[in-house]
């Protein structure tokens, strides 16, 4: 799990059931971190409330800062808040996969094929 996760909110009230659903969603992605920047990822969680004569629309966006100096961001409005953080852990999944791909050699399957070639 990320551990620091701070969430607040720019004309909504950040309360207790949204902050846990935020810190179950958000800090399960670093399940697909590489295993070296697990420890020290810090997530930010921003909701703003856009509308406010109804209500009825909300701006959610996250920043992940890994360590390295990479920071990966999603953003997306949504009419319900809990729906909108669903939205955006799906963008940040895509591209935490990508940055593992970046960031980490691949194996050559020759090696693993040689294991299996008798010599001689």
């Amino acid at each position: 799990m990320i551990e620091k996760i701070e969430i607040t909110g720019n004309g909504y009230k950040v309360e207790d059931g949204f902050r846990k659903y935020v810190e179950k969603r958000v800090g399960k992605l670093d399940r697909y971190l590489p295993h070296g920047s697990k420890k020290d990822v810090v997530a930010k969680v921003i909701v703003n409330e856009i509308g406010k004569t109804r209500g009825d629309k909300y701006e959610i966006s996250v920043a992940m800062e890994i360590p390295g100096g990479k920071v990966l961001a999603a953003k997306d409005e949504c009419s319900n808040v809990f729906a909108g953080v669903d939205l955006v852990e799906a963008k940040l999944t895509g591209q935490i996969r990508r940055y593992k791909l970046e960031s980490q050699p691949h194996r050559q399957k020759r090696s693993l094929r040689n294991l299996f070639i008798r010599r001689g």
